[in-house]
């Protein structure tokens, strides 16, 4: 099943370390069968409040997506991200091609039955 790396990164001004980061990245999740789906793309916010900016990596599986954060590639660069931009970062699955959400409907209307 698909998994994500997604990341919620504040505004920062531009700096070397942001730019080596940048270039350097690509390199560090390729080998996890990662790829970039949201990166340095305009969004708009519907509800609530969303400043900066919004970074989407997809994975094969949780497993790849955990193994590119541990690994001494991505570990040796990301200081050049996290002295320079604050930001939340995530790891989560995605839902299988047969997902029916009103499952999820149904297992919560059972919760709510029970006393």
């Amino acid at each position: 099943m698909t998994a994500y790396a997604i990341a919620h990164l504040q505004e920062a001004a531009p700096h070397p370390e942001i730019a080596e980061y940048i270039e350097r990245i690509t390199a560090t999740f390729a080998p996890y069968g990662g790829r970039f789906l949201v990166h340095a793309a305009q969004h708009e916010v519907k509800e609530g409040n969303w400043p900066g900016h919004v970074v989407v990596i997809s994975f094969p599986g949780l497993a790849e997506a955990r193994a590119w954060w541990d690994s001494p590639a991505y570990r040796e660069i990301a200081p050049l991200r996290s002295r320079n931009i604050d930001g939340d970062i995530i790891l989560v699955d995605g839902v299988c091609d047969t997902y029916d959400p009103a499952g999820t409907a149904r297992a919560m209307r059972e919760v709510m039955r029970t006393p």
